[in-house]
């Protein structure tokens, strides 16, 4: 695994995402940041779906996520996310957390998803544009039991005994969407965790089609051949998509990945037979 900062080239990512503000390593600029990257470039797996385990050098993140215009998982964009803010010269530490959402609080799950961890004159915080259907689009203060606002959800983190939670308030109620320490990890730590988040065949990124990607308005979701838009006045549009080229054009048009037609013979056609007949 490499983190050569040659590899990332910050006029060609602040293109990718339609970035012209500051490049001061402020709050104000990891806020706009953090927005303009959520809703630009995609959480997807299509890779993994292709038998694929996506490369953690930072070269080829960089030339998928910003030069192909794909989108990635947790260790690819929160990778990204996490190289440009050191590029602009934030603190940064990186972490990882295990996935509580919609897991029941006696299962405990690996360590499995990338989490950014960011100090500022103002405090520390906590930037993660990379959890798929639920990806914040603003960054939150590393501070226990307060509800913090972002331009979609409020989050809030909590104490759990030596490690934290962090939860999203969905209606009226309060889910957990993963756990997570302060403890600093090595590439290597991602690698293993990637690797097995990519290969084990229980993985559900190994089982499922899993693209997301928030807008100024709504969240747009694909599960399977599950097309769900989730607007802020609480207006849910859902529609079952019928075949492998209706996937690939939901993939275009709410997600802004064209794929050719030797991607969709490896990442969608093996699986959509399945998916057709499954419940999730």
């Amino acid at each position: 695994m490499s983190l050569d900062g040659s590899a990332l080239d910050l006029d060609t990512y602040f293109a990718r995402i339609g970035y012209r503000g500051s490049r001061a390593p402020t709050l104000e600029t990891l806020r706009a940041l953090h927005f303009s990257h959520a809703t630009t470039i995609p959480f997807e797996n299509l890779d993994v779906l292709a038998g694929k385990t996506p490369l953690l050098d930072l070269a080829p993140v960089v030339r998928k996520l910003v030069d192909e215009r794909r989108g990635g998982y947790c260790f690819e964009l929160n990778m990204l996310f996490s190289g440009v803010l050191k590029a602009l010269g934030f603190r940064v530490t990186d972490l990882i957390g295990r996935v509580r959402w919609k897991s029941p609080a006696d299962i405990v799950s690996a360590r499995s998803h990338r989490v950014v961890h960011v100090d500022l004159p103002e405090g520390p915080f906590i930037a993660d544009i990379a959890f798929g259907g639920l990806t914040m689009t603003g960054p939150l203060k590393f501070e226990v039991d307060i509800e913090q606002p972002t331009p979609h959800e409020t989050y809030r983190i909590l104490r759990r005994g030596q490690d934290f939670e962090l939860q999203a308030k969905l209606g009226e109620d309060w889910v957990s969407i993963y756990s997570f320490s302060l403890e600093p990890q090595a590439p290597v730590d991602y690698e293993v965790s990637n690797w097995f988040t990519a290969t084990h065949p229980n993985s559900i990124f190994v089982q499922h089609l899993i693209v997301a990607r928030p807008a100024v308005d709504r969240r747009h979701a694909l599960l399977n051949t599950g097309l769900t838009i989730r607007h802020k006045d609480g207006r849910v549009e859902t529609r079952q998509l019928a075949s492998v080229d209706e996937i690939a054009v939901a993939l275009r048009d709410y997600f802004g990945i064209s794929l050719s037609e030797d991607q969709k013979a490896a990442s969608l056609a093996p699986h959509f037979a399945r998916w057709k007949t499954m419940v999730v």
